[in-house]
């Protein structure tokens, strides 16, 4: 196992990183960037056990229903990229057992690359949503064949790949990109049904950075987004060779869709893992803040309250349902349940604004104006802050303040508005859910139903 310098020394690979327009030599030099690479550094450090024969034990695969259940409050105190190297890693299993009976020559490839991934102590991330081009049309069908990552070249050792990964969440800090057709492919786009391991380091990898870290002004006025922040990326792959043993799809468009179906699955067990203890924050929030307006027993403050602790509990309920109802890969490893993971992810993303919403108007317009907690060390204006700011009964001005800049970090500014489009996009869109929940759910038992209300039960 890596300790966390042992990872930030790792990095130093001669990767191809950009941020602002810049190729970067040291991360841990830039604001936006160290902070997270620090963040994955910490997550080393917490699981790094010295002993010869020690792997992280998160990236372990469940093997009963109890051991999905347990994994879910660990997950939710990993760094981002352990995280997504946990689902990489979950995705491609579940795919194996999917390729067994149809493509069973990339299994020993999978099963391989996963115990040394696990072995060498690598973080792995994503790489599923490609350029696309004009959306109406086909990959094959594109003006620019590039749109998708496609194989442009084949020989005995191995396939070199072209075209561009986008929305790569810490593509930059990890050591391997988790390349995935983004769709199922067409007879005649063989050529764009490529899923493969790429180091990052690799001859024609390039990789761009946006971030939502507060770059500038006092941490104080960002809470949250000043030290849990994390780039996303665009991976560029201008003609990248990759070897055999780490091809783990090539060409058999049939069977394209299965590793994006298995990311999904895990991607959205995240993403709801994640959202409801979001759902709880968002609710204390509330609460803190009415309490501080002198608000908490007004009527339309206590429904609106109300209506955010339902949705809170609904998304608990679907997690629990989507791991109660887990099922099993040929090997024995646990997948929470499709049918269940998509329609809490829906209902997570589809309300997450209106629960913004209902924050924002509890909390009243000083969510983006109220003064930064520099104005409360100035001596001339702390004691007018300290007057104005506060509501009496032990509610001082500095202590609401920092309640509205919470709120604003979380909900109104830069990591706010990330997470108002990731909540929908990640993992897919909430079309992807809606087309998971018509192929799963039991409409024939609907139908009955319908019909024996009817009168017409034969």
């Amino acid at each position: 196992m890596l300790t966390g310098q042992e990872y930030k020394e790792s990095l130093k690979d001669g990767r191809k990183v950009y941020f602002q327009g810049r190729l970067i030599e040291d991360m841990d030099a830039e604001p936006g960037l160290s902070v997270p690479l620090n963040a994955v550094a910490d997550g080393y450090d917490k699981y790094y056990s010295s002993a010869p024969d020690a792997v992280n034990p998160v990236v372990s695969a469940p093997r009963s229903v109890q051991e999905l259940r347990d994994r879910i409050p660990e997950l939710m105190e990993l760094d981002l990229v352990l995280n997504v190297t946990y689902q990489s890693l979950m995705t491609v299993l579940v795919a194996a057992g999917r390729l067994e009976g149809a493509a069973p020559q990339y299994i020993p490839r999978i099963e391989a690359y996963v115990e040394k991934a696990r072995r060498e102590d690598i973080r792995i991330t994503e790489c599923i949503t490609d350029a696309k081009g004009n959306r109406s049309l086909h990959p094959g069908k594109q003006e620019d064949p590039d749109a998708y990552v496609r194989v442009v070249s084949r020989s005995d050792d191995g396939v070199v790949i072209r075209g561009a990964k986008l929305h790569i969440s810490g593509a930059a800090l990890g050591h391997d990109l988790m390349v995935m057709p983004t769709k199922t492919m067409r007879p005649g786009e063989e050529d764009y049904a490529i899923a493969c391991a790429v180091p990052v380091n690799s001859p024609g990898v390039h990789i761009t950075n946006t971030t939502y870290h507060p770059l500038h002004g006092d941490p104080r006025d960002y809470p949250v987004s000043s030290h849990e922040s994390m780039p996303d990326s665009m991976c560029i792959f201008d003609d990248v060779f990759v070897p055999n043993e780490r091809v783990f799809l090539d060409g058999e468009t049939e069977h394209a869709a299965v590793f994006a179906h298995s990311l999904g699955l895990w991607e959205r067990l995240g993403g709801i893992s994640f959202m409801v203890q979001q759902a709880d924050e968002l609710v204390g929030l509330a609460h803190l803040i009415a309490e501080a307006n002198g608000t908490a027993k007004v009527s339309h403050v206590r429904e609106k309250i109300d209506e955010m602790m339902i949705h809170a509990t609904l998304l608990r309920a679907g997690l629990e349902a989507a791991i109660a109802n887990a099922h099993s890969t040929p090997e024995g490893y646990y997948y929470p349940d499709d049918m269940f993971t998509n329609v809490t992810k829906y209902q997570g993303a589809s309300q997450f604004g209106v629960m913004v919403r209902h924050l924002h108007d509890i909390a009243g317009g000083a969510v983006v104006t109220a003064p930064s907690m520099a104005d409360f060390e100035n001596p001339t204006l702390h004691p007018y802050l300290e007057k104005y700011m506060s509501t009496g009964g032990g509610i001082s001005g500095e202590y609401r303040s920092k309640l509205f800049h919470a709120i604003r970090d979380t909900t109104a500014d830069a990591y706010g508005g990330w997470h108002l489009v990731t909540n929908i996009q990640s993992g897919g869109g909430l079309y992807a859910q809606r087309l998971v929940t018509r192929k799963n759910y039991d409409l024939d038992r609907a139908r009955a139903l319908g019909l024996k209300a009817a009168g017409l039960a034969s």
